[in-house]
Order: structure tokens, then C-alpha cells, then sequence
């Protein structure tokens, strides 16, 4: 029997369930400062209790974990699982409303006056986490059940730590409840390797504790052990290859734990690809679907309804992400396998049409080909042929590319009123935990075919590439990517986990991790735009760059923020704020900054 774990509105776990049934008793003490006879007793006060955290981890923007499309109504997206591509190189966002994003982008980021964006905030969710430890003890319940809403909490925890490691590295670190004059508040920020062990015991605990399923339809929307594994797999891959890439010891123990949580997930927990053969649709299905029920691949996921919960994220996404670059384009493999540079079925790019033809079908799956504007409905706009280029005037969608991106595109969302936009899209899917695996593996030295088989394979034959297409342990190595300074098979599943995981908001945090920031300081580049490129676009706003003798659009340097740059010494690890060392003199800054 297949265990599979889907996430309902959690306002109806967390919200309804405060608003409705306890008001009176929220009315008189906060949750997180429970402490007398009156609580703590029963399971539902756990429940309760823990209905809180997941209500704070609604808001992606303070807590970047359990990320979703935002918190609901308004403009709520900087955190969402769609958002975080635009600090990287598969993205052109040059709005006002993607400043922030661009900004590290490029390398103009800036030391913040106080935490913002995903930032150095969110410690009150340690301390609600650290009250319940303190209490769920007290409860006359049997202890396998208090140990599985110990084990929601320290997941949570241990996600919470890992995530803000992997940005800012030293971290002050608590596993207790401190109040406003505790000594510990004014300490220094712990050693990576003190608060990464701390975290790798919760997530540990997590996975022994949580059920495989909660077994109640009453209790929608809680982690499992399955979630446990998944959350394990990413942070231990990002902290093993961090450790490889700069130097850092212990590498192999963090991807160990990466291969031995991934095997767990891949052979235990019942999940399989979502593929119903239709090679054109199923790889984007579940990014632009507003349910995931029924689909075997998720792990995890946030309902959105319009009337209770819905988000505005589907519209904004359209102009602010400025479309898809060339980079991104340029490495989707052809359908013979090969990179562009070496396969003898690529057409070439002089116009966007070609750009599609034999390649794998995931590229028309994630920007849009104009053959399929009618199919997707894109933009609900059939008077307007597509693309259009910042400038064109008439269209209601425009991008700086080129490329429109389409794997999240809704046409139901599109036509839906502000704030009542439904699309839900995976948290966690068993798609993450197939690459994991593999480049952890490949990283430590033991790979082999039936691994590559096992993972990257079964991501191409979903995608409708024939045998021939299959990775194998010795590809040829792309010239593109040569001076990357790994080998060609390395190269391969790095390459897969760009195209699988696009618009999902890894490829920045995957360059950071493999030291690659350098790709960060590249331009932006979008469709060739030549004479015929001109006729066919008039009134566009393009400033183009000559590369190799051919005309590209240039999308940063239209801006002030041109040319992009990286510095080696400081941008990986991003700045503390200055209020933060300023109420806590103990805090020092990141190296440079």
C-alpha cells in the first residue's frame, strides 16, 4: 500500500480550528506562553499547539521552509516556491517588485538596516518550537504519540536551522525557552558544524518518530516521516557538497546521510513519478495544477482555495520574472541526449521556433513555444501572438527574454480575481529526492548506471526521450561547460537537476553550494535579435550584446545594475543586518561584508 503524504488548507488545521472552537480560550493566553494546569494534558492540546506552528509557517517570507505560494490574500510571494529562481540565472527579473531578488543577482546586494527578504528573522518560531519540547511531556497520553508532535516541532526546528546555515553560516543556536533577559540572546553565533550536528539530531528524531501516516482524516495537512526523509535528503545534499566544494570537513558523513535518508524515501515510502504517458503535459502538471490529489510524486503540498486562502502569485508572475534566459534554454539537451554544442539534431536559435525543435519536451514545458499558445490558452489573450518583448504595446503579458515562462501557467488562475488564485504546487516531490540521491552519489564516488537508471532515467522517459537519450556513466563532456571543473557525468546530473527543477527555486542555492558564483555575474541573454528579429518585433525595448559574432537581447544592461558581478570572497554567505549586531554587539558580520 502506497504511503503517500497531501497537505489540505492548512488554515483549516490552523486557522478555522483557533478561530472557531478556542477563541475565548485565545482571548486569554497565547499559545506560546502556555504554561499553567489548563493545558497540556490531552492530545488535542498538542495538536493545538502544533496547529500554531504550522499558521507561522504559512507566512514563506519569515519562515523560507515550508514554502508554498505565500500566506494568501495580497501581495505575499517574495518567499514562494516560484519566487526564488530570480536569484539566479535561469530568470531575467528586472521589475521593481523582483528588486530584491536582482539585486543579489547581480551583486549589488546590499548590508540590510534591518532582516527582510528571507533573511536573518523568524527566530519566534525556535521559541514557539522550544515552549512545546519544554511541555509535551506533561501531557497523560501514551508516549508514542507525544513523541510524534515532538518529532512535527523539531522537524520544523531542524528545517528552520538548516535553511538559515545554508545563508548565513554561523548561527546563534537555542534548544531552550528564552526570555527577554536570558544571557544566551546576547551571545556569538555558533559554529556551523555545533548548529548543523543539532540540526541532523532533529531531523533524525523526526524520522523515527513521525508516522508514515497520521491515519485520521481529521488531521490534514501534518508532516510525516516521508516529509522527515525529503527534508533530510535536501539539507544534507546542501551541506555535504557546500563542505566539498569550499573546503570544509566532513563532506562525506552529510552525503552519506543524503544517500541513506534519499534510499529510505525512493524504496519505502510508496511514491512514484506522476506520468500518464502524455509527454507533453505531465512533467509541468503538478506546478501548475490546483490540487495534488492523486498524484504520486508529492510529498507535500499547500491547498489554495479562492475564497479562503487565495494568492495573487499565478498574475504577478507573468511580467515580473522577465522570462526564462538563454542560459537556461541553451541547456536543455537536444532529443538524442546530447548538449546543443555536440548534437547533430539542434536547428539552432535564428528564430524562437527553432529554438524548440528536437529538444527535450521539458523545454516547451517550461517556456512557452508559440505552437503552443492555443493549447495552453496562454495569457487568455488569443488576439495576441506570442511572444511579446518589453515595449510591444497591446499584450497582456510582456517579457525581456523572450521566453515566456509557462511551467507554473494557469489559465483558470489568469482569469480568477486578485487574491482568489488556486494553483498548489508541490513543497516536496519525489523528483528533488531522485536528484539528490544521485549527485550525492556521484559526489562520494559510487555511482553506477543502475542508480543513474534508478533516478535520472525515469526523469527522462517521463519526459518522452527514447532509451537512446539515457544517461550513461560516460558521457561526452559539453564544451559549454568545461571549465566548470568536474567531470562530464557531473556536468550531466547537474545539468538534469537545472531543466527537472526549473522555477523551483534550487538553481541559486546550487550554484552557492558548488562555489560556481562566478555563473551569477554572466548577462542575461534572451532570443537572438538580428535584422529579421527587429522586423518582427517593432517597437520592443532591447539592448543587445554580440556573442560570437551573433546578436542576443541583453537584458541587464538596460539597468543600473550592469555588469552583474560576483565576489568569491563574500557573496556566498549573505550579511547579517545591522540592527541585529547593533542589539547584539557579540554578532559578527560575514567575511567582506
Amino acid at each position: 500500500m502506497k504511503n503517500k503524504f497531501k497537505i489540505f488548507n492548512i488554515i483549516l488545521v490552523a486557522g478555522l480550528s483557533f478561530t472557531a472552537c478556542n477563541d475565548k480560550f485565545l482571548e486569554r493566553l497565547p499559545l506560546d506562553e502556555i504554561s499553567d494546569g489548563t493545558f497540556w494534558n490531552t492530545e488535542n492540546d498538542l495538536q493545538l499547539y502544533n496547529n500554531s506552528l504550522y499558521d507561522k509557517l504559512k507566512d514563506d517570507e519569515v519562515y523560507p521552509i515550508l514554502q508554498g505560494l505565500g500566506k494568501g490574500p495580497g501581495v505575499n510571494f517574495k518567499g514562494g516556491v516560484w519566487w526564488e529562481d530570480q536569484y539566479s540565472d535561469n530568470l531575467a527579473s528586472t521589475h521593481g517588485r523582483a528588486s530584491g531578488f536582482f539585486e543579489v543577482r547581480t551583486g549589488f546586494h546590499q548590508v540590510p538596516e534591518t532582516p527582510r527578504q528571507q533573511g536573518y528573522r523568524g527566530f519566534d518560531l525556535v521559541r514557539a518550537i522550544n515552549v512545546g519540547l519544554a511541555n509535551y511531556d506533561r501531557a497523560q497520553i501514551n508516549p508514542v504519540v507525544i513523541n510524534r508532535y515532538k518529532g512535527e516541532a523539531r522537524l520544523f526546528r531542524g528545517w528552520f536551522y538548516g535553511e538559515k546555515v545554508s545563508k548565513f553560516g554561523d548561527v546563534q543556536y537555542t534548544d531552550k525557552v528564552l526570555n527577554i533577559d536570558s544571557e544566551e540572546l546576547y551571545g556569538k553565533r555558533d559554529s556551523r558544524d555545533f548548529v548543523m550536528d543539532k540540526v541532523l539530531e532533529d531531523l533524525n528524531y523526526a524520522v523515527a518518530n513521525l508516522p508514515a501516516n497520521w491515519n485520521n482524516k481529521q488531521n490534514p495537512g501534518r508532516v510525516t516521516k516521508w516529509v522527515a526523509l525529503a527534508v533530510k535528503s535536501r539539507i544534507c545534499l546542501f551541506e555535504g557538497t557546500w563542505r566539498k566544494y569550499h573546503g570544509l570537513a566532513n563532506a562525506d558523513k552529510w552525503l552519506n546521510e543524503c544517500v541513506t535518508a534519499s534510499q529510505d524515501l525512493m524504496t519505502n515510502g510508496g511514491f512514484s513519478l506522476y506520468d500518464t504517458g502524455n509527454p507533453i503535459n505531465d512533467y509541468r502538471y503538478a506546478l501548475s495544477s490546483t490540487t495534488q490529489v492523486g498524484n504520486p510524486e508529492v510529498i507535500y503540498w499547500r491547498k489554495y482555495e479562492a475564497l479562503t486562502n487565495g494568492h495573487f502569485a499565478s498574475r504577478l508572475f507573468w511580467a515580473y520574472n522577465g522570462g526564462a534566459t538563454k542560459s537556461f534554454v541553451d541547456d536543455v539537451l537536444c532529443d538524442d541526449g546530447l548538449p546543443i554544442a555536440l548534437s547533430p539534431r539542434y536547428q539552432g536559435d535564428n528564430t524562437i521556433e527553432t529554438t524548440f525543435i528536437n529538444r527535450d519536451l521539458r523545454l516547451r514545458q517550461c517556456v512557452l513555444n508559440p505552437a503552443d499558445q492555443v493549447r495552453l490558452n496562454y495569457a487568455n489573450d488569443a488576439r495576441t501572438t506570442y511572444p511579446i518583448l518589453i515595449g510591444q504595446a497591446g499584450a497582456r503579458n510582456q517579457s525581456n527574454t523572450g521566453f515566456h515562462v509557462v511551467k507554473h501557467w494557469n489559465a483558470a488562475d489568469e482569469a480568477a480575481p486578485r487574491d482568489q488564485h488556486t494553483a498548489s504546487p508541490p513543497c516536496l516531490r519525489l523528483g528533488e529526492t531522485l536528484l539528490n540521491y544521485v549527485e550525492a552519489k556521484a559526489v562520494l564516488g559510487t555511482v553506477n548506471q543502475a542508480d543513474l537508471d534508478n533516478t535520472i532515467n525515469k526523469l527522462r522517459k517521463r519526459a518522452g526521450l527514447a532509451p537512446a537519450a539515457y544517461l550513461t556513466m560516460t558521457p561526452p563532456m559539453d564544451p559549454s561547460h568545461a571549465s566548470d571543473g568536474v567531470s562530464a557525468l557531473m556536468v550531466e546530473i547537474r545539468r538534469e537537476r537545472r531543466v527537472e527543477l526549473f522555477l523551483e527555486g534550487f538553481r541559486y542555492h546550487d550554484l552557492r553550494r558548488w562555489k560556481l558564483g562566478r555563473i551569477l555575474a554572466e548577462p542575461d541573454l534572451g532570443i537572438r535579435w538580428d535584422a529579421a528579429a527587429i522586423r518582427r518585433y517593432p517597437r520592443a525595448i532591447v539592448v543587445s550584446t554580440i556573442v560570437n559574432g551573433v546578436p542576443y537581447i541583453d537584458v541587464r544592461k538596460r539597468t543600473p545594475l550592469y555588469p552583474s558581478k560576483f565576489d568569491e570572497n563574500k557573496d556566498y554567505l549573505w550579511p547579517i543586518p545591522i540592527s541585529v549586531i547593533s542589539q547584539n554587539t557579540n554578532i559578527t558580520q560575514n567575511p567582506g561584508w
